[in-house]
């Protein structure tokens, strides 16, 4: 295994062990629930979006390691970032783990561990549950505020 895999499967299994933004938010503006009935990971995932701004991100749920560690990373690249730049991500990332793995894809940093996954074309639903669950949550409306 090449140097840049053993790093990529290190950051997988450290996403997976140690999961960032692992907890629930209470004044959520955004939620979504998804589901991957072919294997069940399941997880909710709560957003604060303020200004158009992903102020605040969180997930809760269970699943393999690919399915945490892509909502592990997902979160950590999200937050702090302005809604068309999160939507812009989304479909950066569906290229990557959708194209074909003899073809090249974009250099997307942390997210890059989880291009593997075009070798196990099964293995794809995994990694892309936690951001369809993102799009989802940010094309509902907002809930309201009971504050």
């Amino acid at each position: 295994m090449s140097d840049l895999s053993d790093l990529y499967q290190e950051v997988i299994l450290d996403h997976n062990k140690r999961p960032r933004n692992f907890h629930v938010i209470d004044s959520a503006s955004h939620q979504a629930e998804g589901f991957n009935p072919l294997c069940g990971d399941r997880l909710h995932l709560y957003l604060k979006v303020e200004d158009d701004v992903v102020t605040e991100v969180g997930f809760q749920g269970s699943g393999c390691a690919i399915s945490k560690a892509s909502a592990s990373i997902m979160t950590d690249s999200v937050k702090g970032r302005p809604v068309a730049e999160v939507h812009d991500l989304f479909r950066r990332f569906h290229t990557m783990v959708t194209t074909p793995p003899d073809q090249s894809v974009e250099d997307m940093g942390k997210l890059s561990a989880l291009a593997g996954v075009r070798e196990f074309p099964v293995r794809v639903k995994c990694a892309s549950l936690a951001w369809h669950t993102l799009k989802a949550a940010l094309e509902r409306d907002p809930i309201a505020s009971t504050e």
